[in-house]
């Protein structure tokens, strides 16, 4: 069983078929769809926007026939800060198709799924195309440093090489003693690789090695260095060309924080209102899934406002300016941050801080985690782009792990159990949940094949699967995520297990796949239509998926398979003459069309000609 893609009429967000990526209200886009000829004969083509909430049509023209596509544009005035439309087909025999973000419908179709042009501010331009390596700063390098460093009393010494407990009451407090300078010493691996982007996770001062549980947030933890070490690391990261972000549990602090222990027990606390408090006496309080270290922060709180998020001087803005000069934020929780019972001050939190990042440096980047359905939040009008894992990495998962895999029987992914999918399912779960996205925040989310919070992708799939699930994380819209041990083969079992010391030691054995990774990502880095270009799906079965990444200059097309296969797609879908960039798939036209033949689990791009068209009427 397979589904023919390239058969139906398509449009997405990129530069190919929508005039203005960064429109502003009352601005009128114009707006392109793409029909194959094979569809049928077409009598009109509508746009139908919902502005306020009231249905308004605009009629298309023809504006090209190219390659057996016929090219349709419309003008959509841009009404609300999200604005939808959709694509209304009437064709000669009578038949009326819809065509919105999750593909082609012949009854008509809900709002949410409608595509949608934002009128918020743009993401700064670096964004869209940054590779993300993430790095746990406990366990990626040691400095000589460290060694003189009095450890607090929470941490439990362990040596380098000694292996992580990844369940049990000493996970949180195994302590390796990675620091902020040992990053810097290893800057020469992450150029090889060719990220562009370091994510550290937590660097404040905590009573736990992951350091969610902030004591503060006014210093950089001194088992990391201190303040100086992260200036140090900023500095030289700029200096090669890297971006550093860093990362902010909005919804909650630890139990140590300042702010937390002045609060306790003192009703006459400034930082009384800081809190979710569950008695008069504040002694009980809300935590974090009711964890009792990680106290939820109330942010009907002006006070917590203006010293977290509010303004230059608060924690968001601090470390963004000199001399720390981070690059942007990723938010912890951001899913459940001033979210309780009937309070839901997530628009207000979230709009603060983008708002307090543009007034301090609008090239910053804001990354927000966002467990399952991440759409509601994601429109944007703050955050740029999701850490999420049900539109890439759960359906990637389903696809490519090993069936009887422990990951998938009962220990779950990131609580989640994921089951087995075919390459329809796989398709069918990434489309349904990134279809709700704004095309701009997509190409923003992240695409982690796994993270510091799931078990590593190593450990539940075969060898022979990692490249196809490593270069469909590079290939794909949105952000490619590397994290730190990935690219040497690290396993893990869960969450905790993965974050395991990286062996320097060996780095010369993991020469292979720190090559398969630099390929990859030079890949991406080199082809511009993996960046900000189309995203077209043309075919999908149980062992395989191709799709094309369009734009004007050239197209990339994708194949990914699990199994041995034979792909033939129409002669019209892509055009002709392929340049092979990575991977060994045989790749062959006949007047039937292109053939793809794989002889295992594979991955293989080829770079073809991009798409030539008139330019947008008024430009």
């Amino acid at each position: 069983m397979h589904r023919n893609l390239a058969l139906e009429p398509h449009h997405d967000g990129s530069p190919l078929y929508v005039s203005t990526q960064a429109p502003l209200l009352g601005d009128v886009v114009r707006v392109r769809l793409r029909i194959p000829a094979v569809f049928g004969a077409v009598k009109s083509v509508h746009t139908r926007s919902n502005p306020d909430r009231e249905p308004r049509y605009s009629e298309a023209s023809v504006v090209a026939t190219v390659d057996d596509w016929t090219w349709w544009e419309a003008g959509v005035e841009v009404e609300n800060p999200v604005h939808g439309y959709r694509f209304l087909v009437t064709l000669e025999d009578g038949g009326d198709a819809w065509v919105n973000a999750t593909g082609v419908h012949w009854t008509e179709t809900l709002d949410v799924e409608d595509f949608k042009l934002i009128a918020y501010p743009e993401p700064p331009s670096w964004g869209r195309s940054t590779v993300l390596y993430q790095i746990f700063p406990d366990r990626f390098a040691r400095s000589a440093a460290a060694d003189d460093r009095e450890l607090p009393e929470w941490a439990i010494p362990a040596k380098w090489d000694e292996p992580v407990v990844g369940r049990g009451p000493e996970t949180p407090f195994q302590f390796y003693g990675g620091d902020l300078d040992g990053i810097v010493e290893h800057l020469d691996h992450l150029e090889r690789l060719g990220v562009t982007t370091i994510y550290l996770t937590p660097v404040f001062p905590a009573r736990s090695n992951h350091r969610y549980d902030a004591s503060t947030f006014d210093e950089v933890d001194p088992l990391l260095g201190g303040d100086e070490a992260l200036v140090r690391l900023t500095a030289a990261a700029h200096e090669r060309g890297f971006k550093v972000i860093g990362d902010l549990t909005s919804n909650h602090s630890g139990d140590a924080h300042e702010w937390f222990r002045r609060a306790y027990g003192d009703t006459s606390a400034p930082e009384s209102a800081f809190y979710l408090w569950l008695d008069d006496e504040q002694t009980k309080y809300v935590g974090w899934l009711g964890v009792p270290s990680l106290p939820k922060f109330n942010w009907n709180s002006t006070e917590l406002r203006h010293r977290f998020i509010e303004g230059p001087d608060s924690v968001v803005g601090t470390w963004l300016q000199e001399p720390y000069d981070l690059d942007g934020w990723r938010i912890d929780v951001a899913n459940m941050t001033g979210r309780y019972l009937d309070q839901d001050l997530n628009h207000l939190v979230r709009q603060t801080i983008r708002r307090t990042m543009v007034d301090v440096d609008p090239d910053t980047l804001l990354l927000a985690e966002s467990t399952n359905d991440a759409t509601l939040d994601f429109q944007g009008d703050a955050w740029h782009g999701a850490m999420t894992y049900a539109n890439f990495t759960r359906p990637l998962w389903g696809w490519l792990a090993e069936p009887l895999s422990p990951a998938l029987g009962g220990i779950g992914f990131a609580h989640e159990r994921v089951p087995s999918y075919t390459g329809d399912q796989f398709y069918t779960a990434h489309k349904q949940f990134a279809a709700s996205f704004p095309w701009r925040v997509r190409l923003h989310n992240m695409n982690a094949l796994n993270t510091h919070d799931t078990p590593r992708f190593r450990s539940v799939a075969s060898a022979d699967r990692v490249p196809v699930a490593l270069g469909l994380s590079m290939a794909m819209p949105g952000i490619p995520v590397v994290f730190a041990g990935d690219e040497f083969g690290l396993e893990g079992f869960n969450g905790e297990a993965s974050r395991t010391p990286i062996p320097w030691h060996d780095a010369e054995k993991a020469e292979p796949i720190i090559g398969l990774y630099a390929d990859m990502i030079r890949m991406r880095r080199e082809h511009g239509s993996l960046n900000d270009g189309g995203l077209r799906w043309l075919w999908i079965e149980d062992d395989a998926v191709v799709f094309v990444r369009e734009t004007a200059d050239e197209s990339v097309l994708v194949f990914a398979s699990r199994a041995a296969t034979t792909v033939v797609l129409p002669a019209h879908a892509v055009p002709t003459g392929g340049t092979p960039i990575v991977g060994d798939v045989e790749f062959f036209e006949t007047g039937s069309g292109v053939h793809l033949i794989s002889g295992g689990a594979a991955f293989a791009a080829w770079k073809l000609r991009g798409v030539t068209l008139p330019a947008f009427a008024g430009e």
